[in-house]
């Protein structure tokens, strides 16, 4: 009788006699083996950062403002409407666009009167797991930041009571809002119910490098999961940029405050008033990335290789002119930047990884408003 003696080769990890797993040598197949044979992060003492994983398939939603598919809805409708704003010609959607990621693609917003705001529209994307809103974290829910954003004279610079009693006047509201609210009245706080619900289901695509965590090795090529090992290790990004949302949703100051300069900008300072905070804003997450340009929250960056450059010198570290030579509120950019010495293949190796965490959102079309032939605002 003839034996057959069957070899089973695993294409990425090795099991020992004792039936534990060892990870191969090589770079790129240890990161194909899964997680647990990675190298560990190198991030600052101070830092302890959240592994890398996959988005959430299904988003938070906080027990004061449960989800609903009635509630979604309204709040899509809401988010399109530019009857909010006091012109009613300045949607959400006017800033948030969801084909340019939800983000609008200018360096600063446009709001009403086309009043140019200061900061760089960041994207909506994943706002579900933000704990922080606006570039300086002034509001702490996406209800505040929705409430803010439809009052801000230089945003839609609405007046609330009237807002309410303008989208009251439609019948095709009132409904809506009575099967949400089990009540027909509009108020403003039931219209930023609304959108802040809409607002949490806007999620990421699955990327490739979700894929990868997922368990499809061949979803990463190699220079992406080269790329992904240098923003764990020699290039310091998981020392901000960690976690499924890749933000460790915090403020650093990365010295682009442009210090009593002409566009000067404090930063989280204004929200805090502590000198620690002149010039911090909020950590973006990364998460299709590649497509929100131009970037910072001044907009300053047409490209993101001009980003990696930055941090490839340890970022901007400008001196005080004269005049605020002994100034305390003169700030340090953050001591978790330093020069890098990474080369240019490694650079475009980590730009690689950028574009395996990104994908276009999906096209949305515009839902139709009450009173509106056409759905587009």
């Amino acid at each position: 009788m003839k034996r057959w003696i069957v070899f089973l080769v695993l294409p990425w990890a090795f099991v020992d006699a004792a039936g534990r797993e060892e990870c191969p040598d090589e770079l790129v197949a240890r990161y194909r083996a899964g997680q647990a044979c990675w190298p560990a992060a190198e991030t600052h003492p101070s830092v302890d950062p959240e592994p890398l994983a996959a988005l959430p398939e299904t988003p938070p939603f906080p027990e004061h403002n449960p989800h609903s598919e009635a509630k979604e809805e309204l709040g899509k409708q809401l988010f399109f409407d530019p009857r909010l704003s006091r012109s009613e010609q300045v949607a959400c959607a006017s800033c948030h666009d969801p084909d340019l990621n939800w983000a609008d693609g200018r360096r600063h917003a446009f709001g009403h009167n086309r009043r140019q705001g200061e900061r760089n529209t960041p994207s909506v994307g994943n706002s579900a797991w933000s704990e922080h809103f606006f570039w300086d974290g002034r509001a702490a829910t996406l209800e505040q930041q929705a409430r803010a954003s439809l009052t801000n004279p230089v945003e839609m610079n609405s007046d609330p009571a009237a807002m309410a009693d303008r989208i009251q006047a439609l019948g095709g509201y009132r409904k809506q809002f009575e099967a949400v609210f089990s009540d027909p009245e509009v108020t403003p706080g039931r219209i930023v119910k609304a959108i802040s619900t809409y607002v949490r289901t806007i999620t990421s695509r699955s990327s490739d490098f979700d894929d990868f965590m997922r368990g499809d090795r061949d979803a990463m090529n190699r220079n992406e999961i080269k790329g992904l090992h240098l923003f764990r290790t020699r290039a310091g990004c998981m020392n901000c940029h960690h976690g499924k949302t890749f933000s460790d949703n915090d403020f650093h100051n990365i010295g682009l405050h442009y210090f009593g300069r002409k566009h000067e900008d404090l930063g989280r300072y204004r929200v805090t008033g502590d000198p620690e905070d002149v010039g911090a804003f909020k950590t973006p997450g990364l998460r299709d990335v590649v497509h929100t340009g131009p970037w910072m929250h001044n907009g300053i960056f047409p490209t993101l290789r001009g980003i990696l450059n930055m941090y490839n010198h340890g970022g901007a570290r400008p001196e005080p002119r004269p005049a605020f030579e002994d100034d305390p509120l003169f700030p340090e950019t953050s001591d978790l930047l330093e020069p890098l010495e990474l080369t240019d293949p490694e650079l475009r190796q980590i730009e690689a990884f950028l574009h395996s965490i990104s994908r276009r959102a999906r096209h949305i079309d515009a839902a139709a408003l009450p009173g509106r032939e056409h759905a587009n605002p």
